[in-house]
């Protein structure tokens, strides 16, 4: 997997505006790490489950497609219906750690409050897969006019990622501005990104989801980063 490098320092995290989980907007200060450049593919998955160290998907095929994870025309697509755990098992197999929602929202918006990954322009269908206008997946990549200031790939759209920390509604109201993990307490988990089928808004870089920890869907992937020492 490539992986793209963002450097310490601070970045705008969170959005003032009417939804209530992405307020207040502050300020977050977090130590260099590594991220996947793209989405973990079916091929990539699939060398975790063939070693034992991941269960295989929920269901292997797609919103369009019987066959999807065991079909080599769909190597380089996401891996779908992997659920937290699971995302969590292919990480530690690979060397890594699911990123944390900052480091996501970091990777996604850079350090100057972008809406969106590409800027604050309005999403296009040469941007990002999302709204339903492919109505599945897309080859991971496959809009690199979108990709966030640090070159990471599809951070709006294709698939919602999962992240690392628990899902607190409130949270920003309280979390650290030092490299924040997440809440201690709560069943949920974050999701970021928005998938294939969202709207606008859900493709935001500073919008916020969760979901159980146990569910997978068709729309539910996750990406991998390597914190520095």
């Amino acid at each position: 997997m490539e992986m793209v490098y963002v450097p310490e320092g601070e970045f705008t995290m969170g959005r003032n505006n009417d939804i209530r989980n992405e307020r207040p907007e502050h300020q977050v200060t977090l130590s260099a790490y590594w991220i996947d450049k793209t989405e973990v593919t079916n091929d990539m998955y699939a060398q975790c489950v063939a070693e034992g160290a991941c269960d295989p998907p929920t269901q292997l095929g797609s919103s369009s497609q019987d066959s999807y994870y065991d079909n080599s025309v769909y190597a380089d697509y996401p891996a779908i219906y992997v659920n937290w755990h699971e995302a969590k098992a292919y990480c530690e197999w690979a060397g890594r750690q699911l990123p944390t929602e900052a480091q996501w929202e970091k990777t996604a918006r850079g350090t100057n409050g972008l809406i969106y990954p590409w800027g604050d322009t309005s999403p296009t269908s040469d941007l990002a897969n999302y709204g339903d206008k492919v109505g599945d997946t897309t080859e991971v990549c496959s809009y690199p006019d979108g990709n966030s200031p640090y070159g990471a790939c599809d951070m709006a759209g294709n698939v919602t990622e999962w992240v690392a920390d628990k899902y607190d509604y409130y949270y920003y109201g309280t979390s650290p501005t030092n490299n924040p993990t997440g809440p201690a307490d709560g069943n949920d988990r974050s999701m970021r990104g928005g998938s294939w089928w969202s709207g606008t808004g859900s493709i935001r870089s500073a919008s916020r989801d969760g979901s159980g920890p146990g569910y997978s869907n068709q729309d539910y992937g996750f990406r991998c980063s390597l914190s520095l020492p």
